[in-house]
């Protein structure tokens, strides 16, 4: 028995072996990175160099028997073609325990084939990557520098998410793994991938820079009556300068989301349906935190069946319950020089929705406790189509909790319509209404 048992480990070793053997014959070899580019906007600053790669160093990733975890042989590859090389992944691969491939350097990744995460949810909720911000987790990390994973429409990442849909439906405060995090990457891309059925969030791109994302296809659809529910396109947490373009997105909840300290972000060229918007927020969220979100562009999006469109949400300055496993307030920060421009409505209930009382309906209390994350210089412009029935003939809500706390807020060329036919109103609460180009209404 023993000698049977060394004799499968070390075909497993040789295995391995082989499987890393660089070689410009193996695989994949003429699936090469996309010359990528943001446009037409940039975030304003240059991007990082990228070291040319050893077409001699390719990692072909031998994928294991139907079912069984390829994450040992997937970390090898990272191991053996990392500083200069490529690892290859053109087959069907299950990934069924955590993987931390944080210390990459200047290595690509070819997604040609499929990478299927387990379902089994009392071992991820045990060992996945644990992030205390919103309780989220990770199934596994890309972080380093340099790092470029591409698929160039073949490659694919299944979520195998119908399973968490029907345990978060029984159990709200189920920790779910994000799809794929970028955490601690400093120059790098995203591009070419189908995602499909996440756990939570699609991406999480925290404490990184110099990040391009592009011609991405993600799509969240439950089979069963419980819906794919905070199915986040792109949440952006302690980042800067990250790209995010030329992508559809249908998800149950945000379509991007610029979480606390994100700066000189761009998203152009997007196509989401489902969702809750492109939002900056939620912010303030933690006491005794300071958020910061500033120098943002939102351009060429549209936002279909979505329950809004261009969103700003910030929580009020005292503690309040919104959700079993998302309460807070009473933090602090900054939203500033934040700009939507040529955002096209398809039937999402609001065009516009900025609120500094997120997670409470009761508008008294939020403004005898107002948020302290100040909000100015945000600019809505350009944008048309048509809103859904729900609030007809409102197309918009602007809420501040004191008008000391926003400033500079503009409404400038919108004509957006409601279904009925009559003049677009917006809904106002403590906001400078000379600046906003539609006629106000008071919130109720």
């Amino acid at each position: 028995m023993h000698r049977n048992r060394l004799g499968a480990v070390l075909v497993r070793a040789l295995t391995l072996t082989l499987t890393l053997v660089p070689t410009l014959a193996s695989a994949g070899a003429g699936f090469q990175r996309p010359d990528l580019w943001p446009h037409p906007f940039g975030p304003g600053s240059p991007r990082g160099a990228s070291l040319p790669r050893d077409p001699a160093r390719r990692c072909v990733v031998v994928p294991s028997r139907p079912g069984e975890d390829d994450a040992p042989a997937i970390l090898a590859a990272f191991r053996r073609c990392n500083r200069g090389g490529t690892v290859v992944l053109d087959a069907a691969y299950t990934l069924a325990s955590p993987l931390d491939l944080t210390f990459l350097d200047g290595v690509d990744v070819a997604l040609s084939g499929s990478v299927t995460f387990s379902d089994d949810i009392p071992y991820w909720t045990a060992h996945a990557f644990r992030y205390a911000f919103q309780d989220q987790a990770a199934f596994w990390r890309f972080g380093g520098r340099d790092v470029h994973i591409f698929g160039r429409g073949r490659g694919l990442l299944d979520g195998n998410g119908q399973a968490w849909y029907d345990a978060f439906a029984a159990d709200p405060l189920l920790r779910r793994p994000v799809l794929l995090v970028l955490d601690g990457l400093h120059g790098g891309s995203v591009s070419g991938i189908r995602m499909t059925n996440p756990p939570g969030w699609f991406n999480l791109v925290a404490n990184s820079s110099d990040i391009l994302v592009s011609d991405m296809k993600l799509d969240a659809q439950s089979a069963s009556s419980n819906p794919a529910k905070n199915t986040d396109g792109w949440d952006t947490y302690r980042s800067d300068a990250v790209v995010i373009q030329d992508s559809v997105v249908s998800n149950g909840d945000d379509c991007v989301s610029f979480k606390p300290n994100t700066t000189n972000c761009v998203v152009q060229g997007l196509r989401c349906s489902g969702s809750h918007g492109i939002s900056v927020g939620s912010l303030g969220q933690y006491a005794g935190r300071v958020d910061v979100v500033q120098n943002v562009y939102v351009y060429n999006v549209t936002m279909r069946d979505a329950s809004a469109a261009a969103r700003i949400k910030v929580w009020p300055g005292a503690p309040t319950d919104f959700q079993p496993a998302l309460r807070g307030g009473g933090g602090s920060g900054t939203v500033r020089n934040v700009t939507y421009d040529s955002v096209r409505s398809r039937n999402a209930d609001l065009a516009i929705e900025l609120t500094q009382c997120y997670g409470t309906k009761n508008l008294t209390a939020c403004m005898e406790r107002p948020s302290d994350v100040a909000i100015s210089d945000v600019v809505f412009k350009n944008m048309w189509g048509q809103t859904s029935a729900k609030h007809d003939p409102v197309i918009g809500s602007l809420i501040c909790s004191d008008p000391s706390r926003c400033s500079n807020i503009q409404v400038d060329g919108v004509t957006v319509h409601p279904p009925s036919g009559r003049p677009a109103r917006m809904t106002c609460l403590n906001i400078d209404a000379k600046l906003v180009g539609i006629d106000c209404v008071a919130a109720k």
